[in-house]
C-alpha cells in the first residue's frame, strides 16, 4: 500500500481576518470607532504587526472592504450567509490565492483589536510539526468562576508540566480534565495547513461539534492533529458596548507628562 506523502513545513503562511456586521449584541461592530479607526483597521494592524505573512480582510459586506481598503489594507467580499468563519475564510483564500501559494492559513478573529502580534505568530508556530494540521492557543484558567462557566471553552491538552505546546484531545464548555492540575481557556485563534482548511470546509458538521456548539470538534471527530500553544493573557474579544469602551482604553496612546 503506497503511503501519503510527508507533510512539508509551511513556509508562505497567510493570514484570514473574518469579519461580518451582523452583531446581534453590537451591531456593525467591525466599523465601531477605536480611536479614530474601524475596528476591523485595528485588527488588521495588529495582524500586521505579527509579520509572518500577508494579511487580507475576509469580509461579509462592502462596508467592511472599504473601511479596510480607506486604511491601506487588503480585504475580499464574501458570501454575507457562510454558516462560519472557516467557510468565510475559505472563499477568500480561494478568491485571492487560486494557485495555491499560500500553504497555510492563520485566521484572527476580527473583534480582537487588541491582540498582541506575538500571539498571532505563536498560533503559526505549532505547525512546524509535520503531523499537526491545525494549530491553536489556551491560556491556564486562574479565576476560578472560569472553570465552571460554559461560555468559557475548555482545552483538554495533553501537556506534560513545564511544556508550551501539547497535542488537544478534546474542547468543551463542562469543567474539564478532572483531578489534580491545570484548566485551559481555549482561544478562537487558528492556523491550518491549507489542506487541512480545504478538507474542514467540505466535511458535514459532527454530532458533538452539534452538542457542545464548538467547529473545532469536527475535526479532531475526522482525525485531524490539533497542537495547542501555550500563551499568557487571553484577549479581549469585544462583544458588548463595555468591552468597546475597555479596547479604546486600551488602545488609547500614552502621554507624557512634562517636567
Amino acid at each position: 500500500m503506497t503511503q501519503p506523502p510527508p507533510k512539508s513545513l509551511p513556509t508562505n503562511p497567510l493570514i484570514v481576518i473574518p469579519a461580518r456586521m451582523a452583531s446581534t449584541r453590537l451591531p456593525d461592530k467591525p466599523l465601531a470607532d477605536i480611536q479614530g479607526v474601524p475596528m476591523i483597521v485595528q485588527v488588521w494592524r495588529r495582524a500586521m504587526e505579527a509579520a509572518i505573512g500577508p494579511v487580507v480582510v475576509a469580509a461579509a459586506e462592502q462596508a467592511i472592504v472599504d473601511a479596510v481598503e480607506t486604511a491601506g489594507g487588503r480585504a475580499v467580499l464574501t458570501d454575507p450567509d457562510h454558516p462560519s468563519g472557516s467557510d468565510r475564510i475559505w472563499e477568500a483564500v480561494c478568491k485571492i490565492d487560486p494557485e495555491g501559494r499560500h500553504d497555510a492559513i492563520v485566521n484572527v478573529q476580527g473583534d480582537l483589536p487588541t491582540i498582541e502580534p506575538a500571539a498571532v505568530q505563536a498560533v503559526f508556530a505549532p505547525l512546524s510539526d509535520p503531523a499537526v494540521d491545525i494549530a491553536t492557543l489556551g491560556v491556564v484558567i486562574s479565576d476560578p468562576a472560569e472553570r465552571t462557566n460554559p461560555n468559557v471553552v475548555k482545552a483538554v491538552v495533553e501537556l506534560r508540566p513545564g511544556d508550551r505546546r501539547g497535542r488537544a484531545l478534546y474542547f468543551t464548555r463542562a469543567t474539564a480534565p478532572w483531578g489534580e492540575g491545570p484548566l485551559f481557556h481555549h482561544i478562537g485563534l487558528y492556523a491550518y495547513r491549507r489542506d487541512a482548511l480545504a478538507r474542514f470546509v467540505a466535511l458535514p458538521p459532527a454530532i458533538l461539534e452539534q452538542r457542545e456548539k464548538l467547529e473545532q470538534l469536527r475535526a479532531l471527530a475526522n482525525g485531524m492533529v490539533i497542537d495547542l500553544a501555550v500563551v499568557d493573557t487571553v484577549p479581549l474579544g469585544v462583544d458588548t458596548a463595555e468591552d468597546l469602551e475597555r479596547a479604546r482604553r486600551m488602545l488609547a496612546p500614552v502621554t507624557g507628562i512634562e517636567s
